[in-house]
């Protein structure tokens, strides 16, 4: 009992195809056209039920699991429209669901082999019926032909935009990995020399402090010398940090653009950033080229940096599809944040519509100083 209600509960269908799929099966409703004008048997009826249900296990089951159980889910469709076929012209519906389950089959060229397995079992089916031939042939050839090529085409570019999204995450990654083990090394090799002489003089004043007072002083003098002096590395080194923020997140925007085919073209003046405005604009960028990979479908970018009036403007260019409804597109695309960070720095975004979407993120030269 338990595992029925875990069953039940648990979702019917991956989280990735929406709630679209639970709506299909409505068209089930078909198979009652035929009791319109025919009153239906009890044993009838109670057929029908079953073979419902039947259907049902099979239909979000088939969106589950390898080529093989698909192609089992897709068979047992199939028997059950030939077997309805010469009781109920509507059974035509069972090939039509048994076409779209095509798509879950790999390679596409076996999926496409087995549309045209299950068209040529509906011809024979309905060549077998005396009545309600036209009535059950049309729509399963037909609407069967149309779903399961379209299906198959929707499916095989579904699989294409999650192995690019992998291969985005991969390369963010890796360039995350890449970026703390240079920033270990810096450390390391900036401390490590300096922390060790250190140390040894901290020693050696240790050593003196009964013997001789004069050498002592001077030992804890190079020691406050050598550690202001690491400090100072260190802050310069922070401090480059920081001015590279936004230049290596432009490489890593170029190197996820490429991943998806989009070119990207970019012109960047040489500006001292102030540390806050370069992490925002660092942000910006990566929302944006996210933006740009998963739902512009764009095949061209352009990134303009540049300070003009005394603000730093950062244009943000695409070629995507046309969009018209602005205020859709900042509640849907995730810029409600990007514009809030803007704003704590007396910034502002606007967005427009040109051959494609254009950002453009201002931010005044002083901020975050």
């Amino acid at each position: 009992m338990d595992k029925i209600k875990r069953a039940i509960r648990a979702p019917w269908l991956p989280a990735s195809l929406g709630k679209g799929p639970y709506l299909w099966p409505i068209f089930l409703c078909f198979l009652l056209v035929k009791y319109i004008d025919v009153r239906a048997g009890t044993g009838e009826l109670a057929w029908l039920l079953a073979s419902v249900f039947l259907f049902l296990l099979c239909y979000f089951a088939s969106f589950w699991g390898d080529s093989r159980r698909a192609l089992l889910y897709l068979l047992l469709t199939c028997l059950m429209g030939a077997l309805w076929a010469p009781h109920n012209a509507g059974a035509s519906v069972f090939f039509i669901f048994a076409a779209s389950m095509c798509a879950r089959v790999q390679p596409p060229r076996v999926a496409f082999a087995m549309v045209a397995a299950v068209l040529a079992l509906a011809g024979l089916t309905g060549a077998t019926l005396d009545a309600g031939r036209l009535e059950f042939l049309v729509p399963a050839l037909l609407v069967g032909l149309a779903v399961g090529l379209s299906g198959i085409v929707e499916a095989s570019s579904r699989r294409a935009h999650l192995r690019l999204l992998r291969k985005q995450e991969e390369v963010e990654h890796l360039a995350t990995i890449a970026e703390r083990e240079r920033i270990s090394r810096d450390l390391h090799d900036l401390l490590g020399h300096t922390l060790s002489l250190i140390t040894l003089k901290a020693e050696l004043a240790g050593k003196l402090l009964q013997r001789d007072e004069a050498a002592c002083r001077q030992e804890i003098k190079d020691i406050e010398h050598s550690a202001r002096h690491a400090l100072a590395e260190v802050r310069a080194a922070v401090s480059g940090y920081r001015q590279t923020g936004f230049a290596h997140e432009l490489a890593g925007a170029r190197v996820s653009l490429a991943a998806a085919n989009v070119e990207m073209s970019s012109s960047v003046a040489t500006l001292a950033l102030p540390a806050a405005a370069e992490t925002v604009l660092a942000l910006a960028l990566r929302e944006a080229v996210t933006n740009i990979v998963r739902h512009a479908g764009a095949t061209r970018c352009a990134v303009d940096l540049a300070l003009r009036s005394g603000s730093i403007v950062c244009r943000i260019a695409d070629d995507g599809a046309l969009l018209t409804n602005v205020e859709a597109i900042r509640r849907g695309n995730g810029l409600t944040g990007m514009a809030e960070r803007l704003r704590a720095l007396g910034g502002d975004l606007a967005l427009s519509v040109e051959r494609g979407l254009v950002l453009e993120l201002r931010l005044p030269m002083e901020s975050g100083r």
